[in-house]
């Protein structure tokens, strides 16, 4: 039976694996020397030896003679790994296994000491594809696993994998290969097997890739039942136009030719080429040549490598109009898997491109034309010269003829202001709590006293040095209400309950008499009696009431009607 190329030569040791150094170097060392970790977590996108890592690295934990930290491949645990016959290694895929139940039967499991091998070794696959549930029942073995034990995991994404699960594992980052190492494993592979391939195909195909020496080899055996493998045959496999074919389409799109360009897309169809892969081909095109516009020296390492320079170079669109030309072909490009007709796609894809208006340079503001050119302009510039001139002269102060009403200073023909700060903010201020202030203040001189005007002038008279209990009680009742509104209701009630406190002004502050106990300490908060002195208009101070305890207890059932939230049965 044939095996595919990507299986056959799959790496059985840390030696073989290509353009992963900084990991296999690592992973070597840790298995010479026996400091293993109990969890590894591979990161990488496909294709990059990510599972194949974690195979070789469960083979060498357990290999009774490893070499130089890999495995022997001669020991009999190594040839019943390689055979699929230790059952110590269990590999799992996360896309399918992703319940709780599955990781609760691996954790049960998991407790048992290894049968045949040294460490009983779990590959979990894609582990991001787990479910919450599943990533807190493996979150605790994982962290405290048994001595035998040890998880590898592997993903594509690692933004989905839990942070607590992160922080228990050693990460290693697998990174995209380079079109030249996928090359030359490709052209290693085909001496073996006995397949004409050319560089330039091998390059073609290593560029293809994407980065992933899987998708390499799986391209590779696609062309494999050509001989020889060329660049047209790879074309031809790929179902791709090519890079001169793609070339000349851009060439048609730059003139702006929408029959020319609809006819060679007919004439690409009639040859087998798939439409979204033009597509992506004519995307890479105008890429290339924008990444080649954008940075014209040391830009060859930003370039695809399907394309030439000496082909990008005959581009001669400005950087804004390849950036419309990439959004429009990306547009139809995203669009071509729901499209019921994928070549009516590419046709209004074309046809776009061709009558799309020209933009101006990312960087460059195009120049104005000449003056001598085009005269509609210059009588623009002549209407616009009048309103110049009447714009005021350079030497005046431009703020004398914006504010004239700062030439002379504006409280030369006004008095001068009082010493009292408060005197010319008492007009506005007519809210109805400053007739409890002033009430509340020690009186002042009539000449000094800001609220002159405000107030009536009844009230104009300071109290009696004595004010009578009946006159207290009624201002309180006054302040009652806003007091309501500004404390919570448990405390309004203690305030409006004559047993529990009695209020007294002395010398312009508010003293608040409260029953000792409960009462005192319930209004014994500093937020509270600042919000009553605001409200009251001046200082507020808390003191116990002295009272005989008979007084204390001569209180009727019928006060407690007052609050609404006690039942009566």
């Amino acid at each position: 039976m044939y095996e595919a190329l990507y299986r056959k030569y799959r790496p059985r040791d840390f030696d073989e694996v290509v353009g992963q150094e900084h990991i296999t170097e690592t992973l070597k060392v840790q298995v010479r020397t026996g400091r293993l970790s109990h969890a590894y977590l591979f990161i990488g996108t496909r294709g990059t030896g990510k599972t194949t890592c974690a195979r070789i690295l469960a083979k060498a934990v357990n290999c009774e003679h490893p070499v130089d930290g890999n495995p022997c491949n001669r020991c009999a645990n190594c040839r019943a790994f390689d055979g699929g016959e230790l059952l110590d290694v269990t590999e799992l895929d996360a896309a399918s296994n992703n319940g709780v139940d599955d990781v609760r039967i691996l954790r049960d499991e998991a407790v048992f000491s290894p049968a045949r091998a040294k460490k009983r070794v779990y590959i979990i696959d894609e582990v991001h594809m787990l479910s919450k549930s599943a990533f807190n029942a493996l979150l605790k073995i994982l962290e405290e696993p048994p001595e035998h034990l040890m998880f590898i995991l592997a993903t594509t994404e690692l933004n989905k994998v839990l942070p607590t699960i992160l922080s228990r594992c050693q990460r290693h980052n697998f990174r995209r290969l380079d079109a030249e190492t996928i090359a030359g494993r490709l052209l290693y592979v085909a001496g073996q097997e006995h397949i004409a391939l050319t560089d330039d195909a091998a390059a073609l195909l290593g560029r293809l890739a994407d980065g992933g020496m899987r998708d390499g080899l799986s391209l590779l055996d696609q062309c494999a039942s050509r001989d020889p493998v060329d660049v047209d045959t790879v074309l031809t496999a790929m179902g791709l136009g090519g890079s001169y074919a793609t070339a000349r389409l851009a060439g048609m799109v730059e003139r702006h030719d929408v029959q020319s360009a609809l006819l060679h897309f007919r004439s690409l169809w009639q040859e087998g080429k798939d439409p979204a892969s033009l597509l992506g081909e004519l995307c890479n095109f105008y890429r290339d040549a924008l990444m080649l516009r954008l940075a014209p020296r040391g830009g060859e390492s930003l370039l695809s490598g399907l394309y030439g320079e000496d082909v990008l170079g005959g581009v001669a669109l400005g950087s804004g109009e390849l950036l419309e030309m990439l959004n429009i072909v990306q547009k139809y490009q995203s669009g071509m898997k729901d499209a019921p007709n994928v070549r009516l796609q590419c046709e209004l894809c074309l046809v776009e491109l061709c009558t799309v208006t020209p933009a101006g340079s990312l960087r460059e503001v195009p120049p104005a034309p000449p003056a001598e050119e085009s005269p509609a302009p210059a009588r623009e510039e002549e209407k616009r010269a009048p309103a110049r001139r009447e714009a005021p002269p350079v030497e005046e102060d431009p703020w004398e003829s914006a504010l004239p009403v700062q030439d002379e200073p504006p409280w030369e023909d006004v008095p001068p202001p009082p010493e009292d700060p408060w005197e010319e903010a008492a007009p506005v201020r007519d809210e109805p709590p400053r007739e409890e202030r002033f009430e509340t203040e020690p009186p002042a001189p009539a000449a000094e006293d800001p609220w002159e005007e405000a107030v009536p002038v009844d009230r104009e008279e300071p109290p009696a040095p004595g004010p009578a209990e009946e006159g207290e009680h009624e201002s309180w009742q006054s302040l009652l209400p806003r007091l309501e509104a500004a404390l919570p209701m448990h405390i309004f009630m203690f305030l409006s309950d004559d047993f529990a406190i009695q209020p007294r002004w002395e010398k312009g502050e508010l003293v608040i008499a409260a029953q000792p106990g409960f009462y005192f300490d319930a209004l014994n908060h500093t937020d509270i009696l600042e919000a009553i002195a605001r409200v009251a208009g001046c200082p507020a101070r808390l003191t116990e009431l002295s009272a005989a305890p008979a007084e204390r207890g001569n209180r009727k059932l019928d006060e407690l009607e007052k609050f609404t939230n006690v039942l009566f049965k």
